[in-house]
């Protein structure tokens, strides 16, 4: 049986095509304006720019230059120097980050175990299920590319450690940690060894 190859209408193809200088920041930062910049620092990148969104609820808002992608996430983030989104983890898809520019510190499990600094160009993929975290080292901002994937159906997938929700609602209230509750899961604070 032959493929049913064809070509897109030319209005199809436009709908495939993301022009990093129309980019917008995630529809996310307007619905969540009322917290404040300190309080989103916590959880996102200082500025998240959507490429690609898949058609599901996600963490990073509704509107992105392509929707649909097979399950893919795309986005660009820049980060000022000494931020970056706090310890967490995509449970069912895997979250690869390529740096673009400038110099970036990921921070892997909870506690910290590992520690990897990455310079342009280089590349970490890290599969569900793990906490990752991290920040721009350098002294100018630092851009990244993320890319995440995965098989699940479920792309609102993102959780992190009680001790998160525990730091921000001593530093910016309990309305502030229910206002990510509802976008984020917080998973149980973990047994003593």
């Amino acid at each position: 049986m032959p493929n049913e190859i064809y070509t897109p209408t030319e209005e199809e193809l436009d709908k495939r095509i993301s022009r990093f200088s129309e980019l917008k920041p995630m529809s996310t930062v307007d619905d969540l304006a009322w917290v404040g910049q300190e309080a989103m620092d916590v959880f996102y990148a200082r500025k998240l720019m959507p490429v690609i969104l898949d058609d599901t609820e996600n963490p990073f808002g509704n509107a992105a230059p392509i929707i649909g992608a097979a399950g893919s996430t795309m986005f660009v983030s820049i980060m000022p120097p000494g931020q970056g989104p706090c310890l967490h983890s995509h449970n069912g898809t895997f979250e690869t980050f390529m740096v673009l520019e400038g110099t970036i510190e990921y921070y892997i499990g909870e506690p910290v175990e590992h520690t990897r600094v990455l310079n342009k160009w280089d590349v970490l993929s890290c599969p569900p299920m793990v906490y990752r975290g991290f920040k721009n080292i350098g002294d100018t901002d630092a851009v990244q590319l993320t890319v995440i994937t995965g098989t699940g159906d479920n792309r609102d997938d993102v959780s992190m450690p009680d001790s998160i929700a525990q730091q921000v609602e001593k530093d910016h209230g309990k309305e502030i940690v229910e206002a990510f509750r509802s976008i984020f899961s917080f998973d149980p604070p973990r047994p003593s060894a």
